[in-house]
C-alpha cells in the first residue's frame, strides 16, 4: 500500500509536464521575421476562401470560423505567438473534418515564408473582440482595396503599396476602361500580364465582393491611375 501513493501522483505530474511541453512548443514557434501585414493578404486570398475572420473580412464558412476557434483560448490568457504556432502546425498538418471530409483542409495550403506571415497574422488577430478590417481614407473603393488585400499582391502608389506578386497597377491600369477593369477583377485569368503567372490572383472576387463593391474598387482604381481612357 505504501508504493501506491507515489504511483498515484506520478501520472497526474507526468500529465502536467506532458501539456507544459507543449505549450512551449507551442508559444515558442512565433517567428520574429514574420509579417503579419502581408500575412494578411495571403489569408484573404489563400485561407480566406473557407474560413471566416472579422479582422479580414472574410466570411466563408466551408471551414472553422477562426473568431471562434480561437476566442475562448485568448480569453483563456493564451497569447499572440502561442496562437500563432498552433496555426502553423495546423497549415503543415491539419486535422481532417469530422462533418465532411470531402472539405478537409489540404496540407500546406500556403508554406515557407508564406506560412509563417500567415501564422503570424491568424495570432495577431483571431478571436480579439472588436477586431475588423483597417480603416483607409479615399472612400469605399479604398476601402475594398484594402479589406481585400489587393496591396498584398498589388503596387499602387495611391495606397502606399507595395506587394509584386501581381502587376504594378500603376503601370498596367492606365489608359484601360472601366469594363477591362472589373474583368480583370472578376476573371482574372481571361488575360495575363506578361511575366506573370495563371491563377494566382483569387478567381472568386465576383461572389466575396458585391458589385457595388466591385463598382467602387474599379472607380478608385481608375481615379488612383489615370485609367477609364481606354475602349
Amino acid at each position: 500500500m505504501k508504493m501506491s501513493k507515489p504511483r498515484q501522483r506520478i501520472r497526474p505530474l507526468l500529465a502536467l509536464a506532458a501539456l507544459a511541453a507543449i505549450a512551449v512548443v507551442a508559444s515558442g514557434c512565433g517567428t520574429s521575421d514574420a509579417d503579419p501585414e502581408r500575412g494578411r493578404a495571403l489569408f484573404i486570398q489563400k485561407c480566406g476562401v473557407c474560413h471566416e475572420m472579422a479582422q479580414a473580412g472574410t466570411t466563408a464558412q466551408i471551414g472553422p470560423n477562426l473568431d471562434d476557434a480561437f476566442a475562448a483560448a485568448r480569453a483563456s490568457g493564451q497569447t499572440d505567438s502561442t496562437i500563432e504556432g498552433i496555426t502553423g502546425a495546423q497549415i503543415e498538418n491539419p486535422r481532417p473534418s469530422t462533418a465532411n471530409p470531402a472539405n478537409s483542409m489540404p496540407a500546406n495550403v500556403v508554406s515557407g515564408q508564406d506560412a509563417r506571415d500567415v501564422a503570424a497574422y491568424v495570432g495577431m488577430y483571431a478571436g480579439v473582440p472588436g477586431a475588423a478590417p483597417p480603416k483607409v481614407p479615399g472612400g469605399p473603393g479604398a476601402q475594398v482595396f484594402a479589406s481585400s488585400g489587393c496591396g498584398g499582391c498589388h503596387t499602387l502608389a495611391k495606397a502606399e503599396s507595395g506587394g509584386v506578386t501581381g502587376p504594378d497597377l500603376d503601370e498596367v491600369l492606365p489608359g484601360q476602361s472601366a469594363a477591362m477593369v472589373e474583368e480583370s477583377i472578376v476573371n482574372p485569368n481571361a488575360e495575363i500580364v506578361k511575366g506573370f503567372p495563371a491563377n494566382v490572383m483569387p478567381a472568386n472576387y465576383k461572389q466575396t465582393l458585391t458589385q457595388k463593391e466591385v463598382e467602387d474598387l474599379v472607380e478608385y482604381l481608375l481615379q488612383s491611375t489615370g485609367g477609364g481612357k481606354g475602349g
